[in-house]
């Protein structure tokens, strides 16, 4: 989402988003008087959370679609675009408002008290071209100010995107930069796990060991990363799409983020193996005596504020394991042909199972 900020050096509004790899930032009015200002800036940021929420949330990937359920409200919202620009210039909102019009009636309300025509008029343009640029995110133009959204997490993915993702990774099947500034994280994870799993494939044809093992042998991957690539690659080996498999990961993380448990099977699972190795640890050690309470339990895979981009660096290591299996303890040399192979597998692989990307 776009941050506001107030710059008080030169007395002016500011407006900056991510791109992926750090933030850029536009003016959008010189302030008339500091009063409000700031008051100002929070509501602006507010009102592009709550659109961007349109983005990350779509009415489509909800689970329930009738009257008043959950695909009925995010409908409602999304279809509130066309009463921001209305609101700004219009005192009280109704009873019935959605979020966003609250929001953008709350931006009017803050305007009106400060009095600056040419303020409002720069401020009702760069909403404008907020919510331009999440429509255009919607339909997988992340160019310009859409850009932003590389950095949030979705709970569906553009096709386009992921088959600008899978584009990109074979040309760089370890990833790149353009990887994090040019696709929708959602999408680059599908496109990942697809890579990932020719990966593990290519690893385990050349090592005889299993595919789950493949992405999680190597020491210097975080316990975390291996949990969330060997449950892609094990559910991708019983026929599961990759979009299949880093849907639903992606969507828990989401609702853990806002206080939701979904899914309580899963979460038993990790506490009986955390009783399990409680009990085991206590019974090697006696004079340990730990209790449940005293361990810090991870509830997910994946980074809860960031889900999508956790996901992606987490596959992304998991190819890298893949790939020092495969090479092995060569000299460099001769690691560098295994390299030049290993691509070319993956490459093949990758292709011929194209048709499990979605």
């Amino acid at each position: 989402m776009t941050r506001y900020a107030v710059d008080p050096v030169r007395n002016a509004l500011v407006a900056h988003w991510s791109t992926g790899i750090g933030d850029v930032a536009t003016d959008v009015a010189a302030l008339p008087c500091d009063r409000d200002a700031l008051r100002l800036a929070n509501c602006l940021t507010y009102l592009s959370q709550v659109c961007w929420r349109c983005y990350t949330h779509p009415a489509g990937a909800a689970d329930q679609h009738g009257p008043h359920s959950v695909g009925w409200h995010r409908q409602r919202e999304r279809d509130s675009f066309a009463q921001v620009l209305p609101a700004l210039v219009t005192p009280g909102a109704r009873p019935s408002a959605t979020r966003i019009e609250q929001a953008a009636h709350r931006v009017g309300s803050v305007l009106r008290t400060m009095d600056a025509p040419r303020l409002a008029a720069a401020v009702t343009a760069d909403v404008t071209d907020e919510l331009a640029a999440v429509e255009r995110a919607e339909l997988g133009d992340l160019s310009a100010r859409a850009q932003q959204a590389v950095v949030l997490s979705r709970e569906d993915a553009s096709p386009l995107q992921v088959a600008q993702a899978d584009t990109l990774l074979h040309e760089h099947p370890f990833g790149n930069e353009a990887l994090v500034t040019q696709v929708e994280p959602t999408a680059a994870a599908i496109a990942a796990a697809h890579w990932l799993y020719a990966a593990a494939t290519v690893t385990a044809r050349r090592t005889g060991l299993h595919p789950t093992q493949t992405a999680t042998r190597a020491d210097r991957v975080k316990a975390l990363a291996q949990e969330s690539s060997a449950e892609v690659v094990a559910a991708m080996s019983t026929g599961a799409s990759a979009r299949q498999v880093v849907m639903p990961l992606i969507r828990h993380t989401l609702h853990l983020a806002e206080g939701h448990l979904h899914g309580v099977a899963a979460a038993k699972r990790r506490i009986d193996a955390a009783e399990e190795l409680i009990a085991r640890a206590n019974a090697d050690h006696r004079d340990l005596d730990l209790s449940l309470d005293a361990v810090y339990l991870p509830i997910t895979s994946l980074n809860p504020a960031r889900p999508a981009p956790d996901l992606v660096e987490n596959l992304l290591s998991g190819i890298h394991s893949c790939w020092i299996l495969y090479c092995g303890r060569d000299a460099v040399p001769r690691q560098h042909r295994r390299t030049e192979a290993f691509v070319a597998e993956l490459r093949d692989e990758a292709a011929r199972r194209r048709e499990a990307l979605l």
